[in-house]
């Protein structure tokens, strides 16, 4: 029987431990790395995770903030320093390639 690899190329390298005993737990491998967070309201963020919590709020630096309009051209983009992002808000977690 073959073993199906369903994750990502970056995220197969990524070997269990004894200590990785939540899904939560893999976002401790994106600290200081550069992430992508998909966000309700036809929002997206890029930044560099320097936090995050059981609730996955999440502490970014250097972040960009995108909000998309109806149209496929209205794109706003918000440039931060820190942003604090609410984790209720939060559909997706993922690195940047």
């Amino acid at each position: 029987m073959s073993k199906i690899n369903s994750f990502p190329p970056q995220m197969s390298t990524i070997q269990p431990t004894a200590q990785q005993e939540e899904p939560l737990d893999l976002i401790r491998y994106q600290l200081d790395e550069a992430v992508l967070v998909k966000l309700r309201g036809a929002r997206e963020m890029k930044g560099k995770l320097q936090g995050y919590d059981s609730h996955c709020n999440l502490v970014l630096s250097e972040a960009e903030e995108y909000i998309y309009g109806e149209a496929a051209e209205d794109v706003v983009v918000k440039k931060s320093e820190m942003v604090f992002v609410r984790g209720d808000s939060v559909i997706l977690i993922s690195p940047v390639e």
